[in-house]
């Protein structure tokens, strides 16, 4: 049965959809990115009395694997499972008119697995680490269901500051969670730090969820059954053939498409991994001189809040730059200037004050390609009223390009031994983005017979 939405774009529901950002952007600040892999990487590892690192290996299904190898392997089947659940449910919630529904299945299986992760123990790796890889799925197919709402409730006019608004609660609400949960597991001693650090991660979910509840009181789905539709659970995975099919025709979206496809596994592989870096790569110095690896606790999350702050200066920068220069010259520009940040980090950093120079350059110029990527992306779609595809496409092509550099991530530490080494598979992939980047035309091509034409 299909249904036609009659959802009114009430100013109450609009914000309960931005606040949704308030309640879910907790786990990708306090889990994905700050407290969570510090605490993995820490618990999985063995130092000396001085803080040296003497092993880094776990066991997992009974095969030895570095810490940082095994998450980012579990990251990449949990994006794997993204790319699978959400073309196949959206094409279920479409016709059955519950995508609120999905919302809320897929937020309390994030949330009830953030709330788990309390139980972490290394001992028992394998049920552990299914945590965190079902808060990530419940996490990016949630966000999926929630932004597929979007068009429902404002009109085209209206998207561009309902996104952006939606952006700063939860770039506000995570920082609030994550300096809270700070104060709490520096504050109340050494003694008491890992219980507040494991505290944290139920504060996640108990934060995700119960916020949560404001967005699906007043976020309503008042929808009429207008026939029967079969094939629902397939509908997805037909709107993306579809899509593939069209792009098959066009030259400037296809080469732009397989360019961002490359560039995107070494921006989004670097998001994840990069604490881990600062982790085991940087050496400082204590009081007594003694050499200990890593940043401290401390400095890493000073280095992964900086990034985000720098984020916002360098995603205005670059957006200003593109209304001069062009969308495609100026990521041509960012990408060289992340081979740059790579070729730094792999020969020069080794240093706390190192660390933070490539952390700036990282910020800044993260900012500036995801945005921009995005809005070249929008740009150079053809005429169509089907825009959902299209970036449902955009969101599947840029999850498995980071199911690649993940994998590729930790297979390259494995073979290795460092993840220096890895370093050398992230040039790799913005040297190939910026080639094929340099190939898009600046005009669309598109055919008819056997030629392109403009």
């Amino acid at each position: 049965m299909r249904y036609i939405s009659t959802m009114k774009a009430t100013r109450k529901v609009q914000n309960a959809w931005a606040f949704y950002d308030w309640a879910n952007s907790t786990y990708n600040l306090v889990i994905g990115t700050a407290i969570f892999p510090l605490f993995f990487g820490a618990i999985t590892s063995t130092k000396d009395e001085y803080g040296k690192l003497i092993s880094d290996e776990v066991v997992f299904f009974g095969t030895s694997l570095h810490n940082t190898q095994l998450y980012s392997y579990c990251l990449a089947f949990g994006m794997a499972l993204v790319c699978f659940i959400t073309p196949a449910l959206a094409g279920v919630a479409d016709f059955m008119g519950r995508k609120k529904l999905f919302l809320q299945i897929f937020c309390y299986l994030g949330s009830a697995s953030c709330a788990t992760l309390y139980f972490f123990d290394p001992a028992y790796l394998e049920w552990s680490m299914l945590s965190i890889v079902l808060a990530s799925v419940g996490f990016w197919c949630s966000y999926a269901f929630a932004n597929s709402f979007l068009p429902e409730i404002a009109e085209p006019e209206e998207q561009d500051k309902l996104s952006a608004k939606g952006y700063a609660l939860g770039y506000a609400g995570s920082v609030i969670l994550l300096l809270i949960n700070l104060g709490l597991i520096m504050g109340l001693g050494e003694e008491k730090s890992e219980l507040m650090t494991r505290l944290a991660f139920v504060s996640v979910g108990v934060w995700w969820a119960g916020f949560a509840q404001y967005t699906f009181r007043h976020l309503p789905e008042k929808r009429k059954a207008v026939g029967v539709r079969k094939g629902a659970l397939g509908h997805g995975f037909r709107e993306l053939k579809k899509v593939w099919k069209d792009l098959r025709e066009t030259r400037r979206l296809k080469r732009y498409l397989l360019s961002f496809f490359i560039f995107s596994m070494g921006v989004q592989t670097i998001m994840q991994m990069a604490q881990f870096f600062g982790q085991k790569e940087v050496v400082r110095i204590d009081a007594a001189g003694h050499e200990i690896t890593g940043l401290s606790t401390p400095q890493l999350i000073i280095a992964i809040i900086f990034v985000q702050l720098i984020a916002i200066p360098g995603a205005i920068v670059f957006s200003r730059s593109s209304r001069k220069w062009g969308n495609l010259n100026v990521l041509r520009v960012a990408l060289l200037i992340w081979v740059g940040v790579c070729c730094f980090a792999y020969f020069v950093v080794r240093s706390p004050m190192s660390f933070f120079v490539a952390a700036g350059f990282i910020g800044f110029v993260m900012g500036g390609t995801q945005s921009l990527a995005r809005s070249s992306y929008s740009k150079f779609l053809p005429e169509t009223n089907d825009h959902a595809s299209y970036f449902s496409f955009y969101d599947v092509t840029e999850k498995v390009g980071l199911i690649i550099g993940l994998f590729a991530f930790g297979y390259i530490e494995g073979l290795a031994g460092s993840l220096r080494a890895s370093v050398l598979a992230l040039i790799f992939f913005f040297a190939i983005g910026l080639i094929l980047l340099l190939l898009v035309p600046k005009k669309e091509l598109t055919t008819i017979g056997e030629e392109y034409r403009v």
